[in-house]
């Protein structure tokens, strides 16, 4: 077999490295025609070869004006736009999408590439944020897609499509296109460039929508994918990522910052890849949750420096660090920019436990309620345990115990059913605390010490000192019962504070303080303020 053949051969078997290497021998030997500069730009491509790539692009783009074909010139200069766009070479990628513009309008070539040709635009408007304008342009794309008979381009219409809709906030259409747009990737209906695309596209969508289900079982086809392709450069770093990420919500911590580790040194091949931040992210989470603050914060700062905005993570680290106001000044600044309902959702969860943690009783509930808005509009079960999980933490922060059990347990038996160890095992502590306060003492003790082996388990170091404060606070009250915050409106009840005063004393409602002067009275079997300031000093908590 010549050698010419031979990387054809191999581009068939998607051996990349091989493939690359072959084209590159018969290209020195006497040069490319120009279907072959194309198989020899992608096989690059994929083998992770991006300066070879832009190469064999732009020779392909000259070869076929050379022999006048200008419809497929178009097409290769589109590509070679597509990869310097990756690339982060944005005016040049602008150039070659122009010039095969003007290719098709001289030629006055109705051609499948002037649908190609609108993905540009039309990711411009989404990543800008106008989802409204990307929208049509994208099922302009899918249109023109279905007119030539192109799978590749009918997938990625639908991938924006899909993408543009969630944007809108049209979850159950966006979805159906999504899902849509990969039965035709796991058909193997489109090309190994197309799939890698649309895998890594929709993952991260189903991720950050807290779709998790979606998001395990597509990860789970990426990797098998990237593992029937050794030599597939591009797409496996990103892959190992949500692996990571998958692999931490489901309790395996250790598994989960190895792979981070791996996605971080296979993406920071020079030039590192711009997902490399997502990677540090995900191991400053890690440490975060072990309770290795230095490093976290180390690891926030590096994804900062590359891009990534590390909240809620670093807010929720300060918080940890027994800094409130930070803490509040981070989340409160970064909810305010984002807008867009599942980014949101994410960073609403940490609004409300920092809300709570300094207070701010009525701006948790608040955004608990946006959070079930937002569970109800994005049908995950995920988001809908982290939205009943703040409810109840909230009903908790107003002094309402009784309200807060239902919502708790609902989290609780979600996050059981996903197996996310660590988010069921927060839901048992508050399960606990509410049980505590309505004076179900052997529940509330029951339910810590579950969440204790839990946590101990994964190595959360953090709440398990939480949890051990917890013990303490009961310990300190005897079986009154009352609850850290109860014990401070107790304080100044024996001070002689009005409800008023406590509640400008604690910046939270006069409501709130009623319902804990309420719940005061009840534990301590008291009806009068006296009664409550007599067993306040009698047990030395004023």
């Amino acid at each position: 077999m010549g050698s010419l053949d031979a990387a054809r051969a191999a581009y068939a078997r998607l051996a990349w490295a091989e493939a690359f290497a072959l084209f590159v021998v018969v290209d020195e030997a006497g040069g490319l025609a120009p279907p072959d500069l194309e198989l020899a730009a992608r096989a690059a491509d994929l083998a992770g070869h991006d300066a070879a790539a832009v190469g064999f692009w732009t020779r392909a783009v000259h070869a076929c004006e050379r022999d006048g074909d200008a419809e497929q010139a178009a097409h290769c200069a589109f590509w070679l736009g597509m990869l310097l766009m990756q690339r982060g070479e944005l005016a040049p990628a602008a150039g070659w999408w122009a010039r095969a513009g003007r290719l098709l309008e001289e030629g006055r070539i109705e051609s499948v590439v002037t649908g190609y040709l609108l993905i540009p635009d039309a990711l411009q408007g989404l990543w800008a944020g106008d989802a409204s304008s990307a929208h049509p342009r994208f099922v302009e794309v899918l249109r023109a897609a279905e007119r030539f008979g192109d799978v590749d381009l009918i997938t990625l219409g639908r991938l924006g499509v899909g993408q543009s809709l969630l944007a809108l906030g049209r979850s159950t259409e966006g979805i159906a296109s999504l899902d849509d747009a990969m039965v035709s990737v796991v058909t193997g209906e489109v090309s190994p460039l197309i799939a890698g695309i649309v895998y890594c596209s929709v993952i991260d969508v189903c991720y950050r929508m807290l779709d998790l289900r979606r998001a395990r079982e597509w990860t789970a086809a990426l990797t098998s994918w990237c593992e029937s392709q050794p030599e597939l450069v591009p797409f496996r770093g990103q892959c190992m990522i949500h692996r990571a990420a998958l692999m931490r919500l489901a309790g395996a911590w250790a598994d989960a910052e190895d792979e981070a580790e791996r996605a971080y040194g296979h993406l920071n091949r020079p030039p590192a890849h711009p997902a490399i931040a997502d990677a540090i992210y995900e191991r400053g989470e890690l440490h975060r949750l072990r309770g290795e603050f230095a490093d976290a914060e180390a690891a926030y700062r590096e994804a900062s420096e590359r891009g990534r905005e590390p909240q809620p993570g670093l807010a929720l680290l300060r918080l940890a660090q027994a800094e409130p106001a930070a803490a509040e000044a981070a989340i409160r600044r970064i909810v305010a920019e984002q807008q867009l309902g599942s980014e949101r959702a994410r960073l609403l969860a940490a609004f409300v436990e920092i809300m709570l943690a300094i207070g701010d009783a009525a701006a948790a509930r608040a955004a608990a309620a946006e959070l079930s808005d937002l569970a109800s509009d994005i049908s995950a079960p995920y988001l809908d345990a982290i939205a009943a999980y703040s409810l109840g933490a909230s009903a908790l922060g107003d002094g309402d115990a009784l309200a807060a059990i239902g919502p708790l347990r609902h989290a609780w038996n979600v996050w059981c059913a996903l197996e996310t160890p660590y988010e069921a095992a927060r839901a048992r502590v508050l399960i606990g605390v509410a049980c505590r306060l309505v004076g179900d003492d052997d529940t509330a003790a029951m339910e810590f010490d579950m969440a204790r082996a839990t946590f101990a388990d994964l190595g959360a170091a953090p709440d398990l000192a939480r949890l051990d404060a917890l013990a303490t606070t009961a310990d300190r009250t005897g079986r009154a019962g009352l609850t850290g915050r109860e014990i401070e409106v107790l304080e100044l009840i024996a001070a002689g504070r009005t409800n008023r005063q406590i509640a400008e004393a604690l910046v939270i409602s006069e409501k709130t303080v009623a319902r804990h002067v309420s719940n005061i009275f009840v534990k301590l079997d008291v009806s009068t303020r006296a009664a409550a300031t007599a067993y306040a000093f009698k047990h030395h908590l004023a």
